[in-house]
């Protein structure tokens, strides 16, 4: 028979046990050993948000506890809308499902797009591979050489759809900033207008990004006249561009603008859904904070032609609550100015 000694004993190092296999269980060490992290990527195959998705699914599962499988898959529409409303309100809330959406998703509800469909603050934001920084540029021969010559003289420059960048962007210039630039909009694609620079269709493109400038060669060939800088914040390669948040000229005007480049943060970003225990998403955020330090990662996005910047969920958290804490009438002010949706991939 065994003592009552013996018996409390026995029963304390059971109690011990399962304390501490529901401390596992709740903090995500034991959750994710054997399981299958999707990733709902919000935009067709091949694109950049596709590419960038895919990387982070090949690397991230090596730094998250029990080592799970990332599988990438497809859900396009609307923009990431479709993924967006997925992963707010069907996908399980056990971060076995993430979503990699598109950069302009946290601000639509800003200015009245999907309230109904999701809350940007409400997310889990998890990160984003890049802050991109854009340029609007001339061509060589054109007579706008400076932004500041934008002010006075006409620059006519390529567009594509009503909601792509290299049309909101130069209409968000013209109506806070006074700039003249002319949108010559529908051409396919970014590298139709850049062709029908060389052409000389058009004077310029109003929303390119730097790394795609380096790649091209044209602006170590001279071809081209960087004006500004898109972004909030310089490119730390160009100090000598001037930034679009700069050229305000009042308070109230870069707050306008703070709300208009915000995507170019956002760039990249991965999310989870609303709900999730705090322990899970700060697991997510560390495996994928750690996975953009991770040297294979950093070599398969080079191989890809990606560029690689992090931006912490924490820093989109704190970025998405200041803009949704600005005052009605600036948020007016961008409405007013982008004159449009900022939907589109």
């Amino acid at each position: 028979m065994i003592s009552r000694k013996w018996l409390s004993a026995i029963l304390f190092a059971s109690a011990c046990g399962i304390a501490s296999d529901s401390t596992r269980a709740q903090d995500g060490r034991d959750f994710y050993a054997n399981r299958t992290i999707t990733i709902m990527i919000g935009s067709s195959a091949a694109g950049g948000y596709d590419l960038s998705a895919r990387v982070i699914a090949r690397h991230m599962g090596r730094h998250l506890p029990g080592h799970p499988t990332l599988v990438p898959r497809n859900m396009p529409g609307g923009g990431s809308l479709t993924a967006t409303g997925y992963i707010y309100n069907r996908a399980p809330k056990d971060g076995t499902e993430i979503g990699a959406l598109a950069r302009t998703i946290p601000i639509l509800p800003l200015f009245g797009e999907a309230r109904d469909l999701f809350d940007p603050l409400k997310l889990g934001w998890i990160g984003s591979t890049v802050n991109v920084v854009g340029t609007a540029v001339s061509w060589r021969t054109a007579p706008v050489k400076t932004i500041y010559d934008a002010f006075k003289t006409e620059l006519i420059i390529g567009g594509s759809g009503p909601g792509s960048q290299g049309n909101v962007y130069p209409a968000a210039m013209n109506s806070i900033l006074g700039t003249r630039f002319k949108i010559i909009a529908g051409y396919p694609g970014s590298a139709e207008i850049l062709l029908a620079m060389e052409r000389g269709e058009v004077q310029g493109f109003g929303s390119w990004s730097w790394s795609a400038i380096e790649k091209s060669g044209f602006l170590k060939d001279g071809k081209i006249n960087v004006l500004v800088q898109l972004g909030m914040k310089k490119h730390p390669d160009h100090p000598d561009v001037p930034l679009v948040l700069d050229l305000a000229k009042t308070p109230a005007d870069r707050a306008a603008l703070e709300l208009i480049f915000a995507p170019q943060t956002f760039a990249r970003p991965f999310a989870a859904p609303p709900g999730l225990a705090p322990e899970r998403l700060n697991m997510l955020r560390e495996a994928f904070n750690a996975t953009m330090k991770d040297p294979a990662f950093i070599a398969d996005a080079d191989k890809q032609r990606l560029e690689v910047e992090l931006v912490t969920g924490k820093d989109l958290e704190n970025l998405i609550g200041k803009l949704y804490s600005s005052p009605p009438e600036i948020i007016a002010r961008a409405k007013e100015a982008l004159g449009g949706s900022l939907k589109g991939e």
